[in-house]
């Protein structure tokens, strides 16, 4: 039975030059389908990696009682210094708490790619932000300096958006700043924003309060005694999260949407593509009819027959999916694009085309092929050889 299997299975095979226009159907359809799908879970992946990236897990950030983001949350100063001085904050050489109180505020700046607006993160931090986020270095250009209308711009942010290189101007509320400085910090969403002194800040949008303050931790343990310390005073109605925590909720509901978009948009191509196999098959199984029905009629079982056709189709499948996720690396792996997050506010990250992704874009074609394949076998297998004779 195995030397039947094999010898029909690797005829079938030698076959397919002569059926090239049929078998690219199936190949060309199932690299499409793979291919997109494969692009829609790399945006997922990558918008994961770049909000993953931002967070640490000895930090935590603290907003006001009910505030689900920066954009929608204010703290007075006087609570700032409590914040900061909890039990559970890690403090620098001099003694002083590492950590920043900040503010977020929206600035319209117009895409490189199209030249329409879009809205920008300026974040105004404090002396210790830099040393609260040691993964954030400049790359090119100066730091700002205090009380000067000076930004320094994340390198992804460069990369997408006009007027905002090194040199460059950029006008909001009745002020113009310059850009000093270029920063990378590892890809994380930070990278999409622009930075400036807080007060400098505060003071252009005509504002006294802070909207977050982001504080290094002891250690990551350190946690539950700092949160249990601002939550059990009076004088605080605050929400303290771990920064890990926070950003997987600020991308929460994309996440939700882009994982609906790979089951909606990825399985109705399947459902497309699996078609397509199953006319191409029965096409194939209808043009051997004659052979297939003489090799029943000399001795051959129907298993090596259904064999030979679900192994053409498989490896049919196989190479569409190959095809296709490797069309997928090599033009969406690393791409940037944006995004709107949580602020209201442009997120720039990279296309993450990872092995995993690869391996299940394969495994759907694989399953594609099967099922395409399997009832064409089955119409093979059970064929009538007299009639099939009589019609070859």
């Amino acid at each position: 039975m195995l030397e039947q299997v094999a010898a029909v299975t690797l005829m079938n095979l030698r076959s397919l030059p002569q059926r090239l226009g049929t078998s690219w159907v199936i190949v060309v359809g199932i690299a499409v389908t793979v291919a997109v799908l494969v692009s829609v879970l790399a945006m997922d992946a990558g918008f994961r990696k770049t909000l993953a990236g931002t967070a640490r897990a000895d930090r935590a950030i603290v907003l006001r009682g009910g505030s689900n983001a920066e954009l929608s949350s204010t703290i007075s100063r006087e609570n700032t210094l409590t914040i900061m001085d909890a039990a559970g904050v890690a403090r620098g050489p001099a003694g002083k708490p590492i950590a920043s109180a900040e503010a977020v505020s929206i600035v319209a700046l117009p895409l490189k790619r199209t030249g329409t607006a879009a809205n920008v993160t300026l974040r105004g931090v404090g002396p210790q932000a830099f040393a609260l986020r040691p993964e954030l270095h400049l790359v090119a250009g100066r730091m700002f300096r205090p009380a000067l209308r000076e930004l320094i711009v994340g390198r992804s942010a460069v990369e997408q958006f006009k007027g905002v290189a090194i040199g460059g101007h950029i006008a909001f509320r009745d002020s113009d700043w310059t850009v000093v400085g270029e920063f990378d910090s590892g890809g994380d969403a930070h990278e999409s924003e622009l930075v400036g002194d807080i007060e400098t800040v505060l003071s252009a949008f005509r504002r006294n309060l802070f909207q977050s303050v982001t504080v290094r931790l002891e250690s990551a343990q350190a946690f539950d005694r700092y949160k249990a310390a601002l939550t059990t005073d009076p004088s605080l109605s605050v929400d303290v999260l771990r920064e890990t925590d926070y950003y997987a909720g600020q991308s929460r509901q994309l996440n939700k949407l882009l994982g609906f978009l790979a089951v909606f948009v990825g399985g109705f191509m399947a459902v497309g593509a699996m078609f397509g196999a199953l006319n191409t098959m029965y096409a194939a199984v209808a043009a051997r009819s004659a052979e297939i029905a003489t090799l029943r009629a000399i001795g051959f079982s129907a298993l090596p027959v259904v064999v030979s056709v679900f192994a053409e189709a498989l490896l049919l499948s196989l190479l569409g999916g190959a095809a296709g996720a490797a069309a997928a690396w090599m033009f969406f792996n690393g791409n940037a694009v944006n995004t709107l997050g949580a602020n209201f506010t442009q997120v720039v990250f990279r296309l993450s085309v990872t092995p995993a992704l690869l391996a299940q874009g394969i495994a759907w074609a694989c399953c594609i092929g099967a099922l395409g394949g399997l009832f064409p076998a089955l119409r093979a297998a059970r064929m009538p050889v007299a009639a099939a004779l009589r019609a070859g």
